[in-house]
This record gives C-alpha cells, sequence and structure tokens, in this order.
C-alpha cells in the first residue's frame, strides 16, 4: 500500500469479488478528518455513501471503501462456506498449522501497512503496533497452534483394538467482530480455519477497511497459496447478519463478540436453533496489589485501562489495594492519569480516543460519590487538543477511591464493566493480612463476569493461593502486564457474563470442533 492509495473492496464470496448488485460502497473517512472538522466529515461519508461523491476525487480524507452485502450475498457465502468444508476437512492437520504460522508471517510483513489502516479508522498508533504484534505472538506462534494440534487426537492400541479420540471441526463457523476491536478479532476468528472449518466473516459497517483490508491481504493469499477450496473464507461487510446466520441450515457454529445482556440473548436464540453460541462478551476484570507489590509494574499494568479510552474489554476494570500500599499506589495513579492526553490518532503520544458512553461515564462516577466513594482525579470533558470543554468528545482519565469491600460491592463502577477510562480503587479494611486476603479472593471471585484477572505480589505463600483458589476467569496473571497475550496462554474467553453458560478460555481452533471417538477392531471380533 502507497501513501494515499484508495482502497476498495468488493466482498469476497466462494473465492471471487462480489459487488452489490447497485453497487453500494461504505467509506471510510479518516479519524483524524472527523476529529478536525466532525460535520463536513460526517457529510463528506454520507454523500461517499450515497454515491454522489466519486472517492477518487475526495482527497486524502478518504482512505477506502468496501462493498455494503445485501441478503442473497450473505446466503451465498454462507452456502459457499458448506460446500467448502468437507474438503477443507480432509487436508491434513499439520498442513493446516503450518498455514497459521504462515499468516503469522505474512501478518509481521505487512505490520506496517496494516496499522496505518487501523490509525486510519482511529486506533492510536502507540496501541496498532503493539496489539497486532501481540496478536500474531500468540494466536499464530508455533507454540500456541503446536499445543491446540496436541489436544485434536489421542490414539490408543490393545491387542486388535484401535481406539481414538479426536476432536472433529463443527462446519461452517460465521464471526461477528465489535466495531471497538474489529480487525483482531477477526483474526482471532479465522483460526477455526486451522481446525477444518470454512469461515464466514463480517466486518462491521462502521469500520470495515481494516479488518477487510487485512484478510484480503494477509489470510486469503497464504489460503489461495495452499490450494484451499473456493469458499473456505469469506469476507463481507453489511448490516448485522446473525438472524440468517440463526436460520441457515449451512450455519454450525456463531461466534458472538459484543456486549453481555444482547450476548445472553443471543446464546438462548442460538441453542434454541440448534447452533454452537461462542461468546466474547463484556468483561469487568480486577487487579489486587498487595502490601510487598512492585508498584512500578502495578501501575504500568493499571493504566491499561486508559488505552482506547477503556472502550476494550481486556483491561483493569477495577483495582483491589492493601490498605498499606493504597495511598501510595492513588498518588501514582492520578498523576499517571493527569498526564494522559488525547489527540489524534496518528500521534505517537495518543493513548486516549473519543467515548461514545460520556454520559454513562459520568453517571457512573456520580453514583460512586453518591455511595461515598472519592474522586481523585478525572470528571471532565476534553476537546482533541486536550482543553477543558463542555462538549468535548474526550473524557480525562478517572480514579476513584471506595473505603471496604462492602461499599464497593454496592458502586456501580466497581460492580459493573464501565467501557470508559475509570479506575475505581477499592481500599478493604485494615486487618490481619490471612484473613484479609481470604476475603479480597472472596470479592474477586463474586465478580459475575470472567475474563481476566490479575495480581501483584512477590510473596509465593500468596502467589500459591492466587494460583489455587481463582478459577472464575479465562486468564490469570500474576506479576505481569493485565492485558497483553502471551504466546500459548488464550487470548479470549472466560466465564460468568464474559462467556455465558459454555464459557471458558477460548482457543477458537478447539471450541469450534467437538469430541468424537472412533473405535476399530482389526482380525475380526
Amino acid at each position: 500500500m502507497t501513501a494515499n492509495e484508495l482502497l476498495m473492496y468488493p466482498a469476497y464470496i466462494d473465492g471471487k469479488d462480489v459487488d452489490h448488485p447497485e453497487g453500494r460502497y461504505v467509506h471510510t473517512v479518516t479519524a483524524r478528518a472527523v476529529l478536525e472538522d466532525t460535520f463536513g466529515a460526517l457529510a463528506l461519508k454520507r454523500d461517499l455513501d450515497a454515491g454522489l461523491v466519486d472517492p477518487r476525487s475526495a482527497g486524502p480524507d478518504v482512505a477506502g471503501g468496501c462493498a455494503v452485502a445485501d441478503e442473497a450475498m450473505a446466503r451465498q457465502a454462507v452456502e459457499a462456506a458448506a460446500r467448502a468444508a468437507p474438503e477443507w476437512a480432509r487436508v491434513p492437520l499439520r498442513d493446516r498449522v503450518a498455514l497459521g504460522v504462515r499468516i503469522g508471517e505474512r501478518l509481521r510483513e505487512r505490520r506496517d501497512d496494516l496499522v496505518d489502516l487501523l490509525v486510519a479508522e482511529g486506533q492510536p498508533r502507540a496501541l496498532a503496533g503493539p496489539t497486532l504484534d501481540e496478536y500474531w505472538r500468540a494466536d499464530f506462534s508455533p507454540e500456541t497452534l503446536d499445543w491446540c494440534a496436541g489436544q485434536m487426537e489421542f490414539t490408543r492400541h490393545t491387542e486388535n483394538r484401535l481406539a481414538t479420540v479426536r476432536r472433529a471441526p463443527d462446519g461452517v463457523v460465521c464471526v461477528n467482530p465489535p466495531q471497538n476491536a474489529s480487525t483482531p478479532n477477526a483474526l482471532f476468528g479465522v483460526t477455526a480455519l486451522l481446525a477444518g472449518n470454512a469461515v464466514v466473516v463480517r466486518a462491521p459497517r462502521g469500520v470495515p477497511l481494516a479488518t477487510t483490508h487485512t484478510l484480503r491481504e494477509v489470510v486469503v493469499p497464504v489460503l489461495e497459496e495452499a490450494g484451499a477450496p473456493p469458499g473456505v473464507l469469506n469476507v463481507l461487510c453489511g448490516p448485522p447478519m446473525t438472524d440468517l446466520w440463526l436460520t441457515s441450515p449451512c450455519v454450525d457454529d456463531i461466534v458472538y463478540v459484543g456486549g453481555s445482556a444482547k450476548g445472553l440473548e443471543f446464546e438462548r436464540a442460538a441453542v434454541t436453533a440448534g447452533k454452537k453460541p461462542i461468546l466474547e462478551l463484556a468483561g469487568n476484570d480486577c487487579c489486587v496489589v498487595w502490601r510487598d507489590a512492585d508498584l512500578d509494574g502495578a501501575v504500568a499494568s493499571i493504566t491499561e485501562n486508559f488505552r482506547q479510552s477503556g472502550q476494550i474489554c481486556n483491561i483493569p476494570n477495577q483495582v483491589v489495594a492493601h490498605p498499606a500500599i493504597a495511598d501510595e499506589l492513588l498518588e501514582r495513579l492520578t498523576d499517571a492519569a493527569a498526564k494522559t492526553k488525547p489527540g489524534y490518532p496518528d500521534d505517537p503520544e495518543t493513548v486516549l480516543t473519543p467515548v461514545l458512553m460520556a454520559e454513562t461515564h459520568f453517571a457512573d462516577i456520580a453514583d460512586a460519590l453518591d455511595k461515598g466513594a472519592r474522586l481523585l482525579h478525572g470528571g471532565r470533558r476534553l476537546e482533541v487538543d486536550g482543553a477543558l470543554s463542555d462538549t468535548g468528545l474526550f473524557v480525562e482519565p478517572a480514579v476513584l477511591r471506595v473505603d471496604g469491600l462492602r461499599v464497593a460491592r454496592e458502586t456501580r463502577a466497581v460492580r459493573e464493566e464501565t467501557f470508559s477510562p475509570l479506575v475505581p480503587v477499592v481500599v478493604p479494611e485494615p486487618g490481619d493480612d490471612g484473613t484479609m486476603l481470604d476475603e479480597v479472593l472472596r470479592f474477586v471471585g463474586e465478580n459475575a463476569y470472567g475474563l481476566r484477572n490479575s495480581f501483584w505480589a512477590r510473596d509465593e505463600r500468596v502467589v500459591r493461593k492466587i494460583a489455587g483458589e481463582v478459577t472464575n476467569c479465562g486468564v490469570v496473571n500474576v506479576n505481569d502486564s493485565h492485558s497483553a497475550f502471551r504466546p500459548f496462554l488464550p487470548t479470549h474467553g472466560g466465564t460468568g457474563l464474559t462467556g455465558g453458560a459454555f464459557g471458558e478460555a477460548n482457543y477458537l481452533m478447539l471450541r469450534t470442533t467437538h469430541l468424537q471417538g472412533v473405535n476399530i477392531v482389526t482380525g475380526g471380533s
């Protein structure tokens, strides 16, 4: 991709480019243009999408566009996937795993192009590159893929009997990535290919370009080089397609990423329709900082909450601080929050992004204050240059002190996912450390959500107790970044309101398969 190159993508169905019958496209106007002139940029996008402006003459504020898929195209995609799935499932597992490694290599080769598009769609440059780096290391690294492959088949020989327990691919997997992290979740979705499934990815209309570009320029060429059958991967942009997927006889699994309330409704509908729901819903992660913690590391981990203004799921949403270090920790967090500024996404120093639910952010703060919390920083709107404003699209990162676990349980900013740059720090009542640790671990275990939990402690007895007792989440991190993805460990999945009734740590290569036993007796009965 060259500077100012306009990227226009038809849908990719059954190995072919397919346009909307009326030539309809949705266009990406850069986030910088929107922040510089919101009304002008939105008017330009409206005219582009309506076909009133030729995108080739619209200038550098337009990054590209994606064809809109209608219902007929969506049906063609799942039908193509159903035709391709049986042939693809017969490809040896080792060859599919090698393909996954090549996808990771291609992601590294195309990294800079992909980062530029993520920035154009609004992700800060400081986050876009590291996020891509972590995804290929975690989901497409040999360590992860070899471990997943090792779970796919176990064989035992006894005299004249060959007994096998294997994981067979489910068939057709449809993936519904979210607006706030579409490209990473689409990449996660295509790991279902490695299990022998065919995949359909719907790029969201609001931010389709980076997702479509990544799949078309990274994943599709690797599949074509491997001789994969047409239809094994289908990529299209359009309105929500879950209703069609639920009723289609071609679809086996649906990966749903979104809020907990709608996600759990979808889970019930999927089970009723005979589809396997794989849910990636909200997170309300907790970070516990014990009396002997490395505070430098803990602060760096907690302030991951400010990334994209808290509008991603795998960040610390609440903190429990041992009373012995609470004051120092809060002072450091307050200082870090004051130094965190908004800006244009192409500025390498920018961390904050516009907050879509700002009124909820302020309501969460007000609720906490009503229950006795103290606001140490934040609570105001900002313009892109950091100036205070009643109408700014950004908000200051907020730090709250909440005294007592009982009060914390009643405080909405602690009890629910906030999806904004808001860190409530809960300080338990001083007392015996052993009793306090039991109470803190009980508090963590009562969380209705279950994505990630992290802990900062040096005492080996405390660490062993944490590792042995904290089970209500997909990942437990001790003395490491809360949100980072590491090779071999899962990037997604969790329990409770995060993963639904079937929630657990999510390796999609495994979750989109089912266990099967095969018993063969040779030489007669």
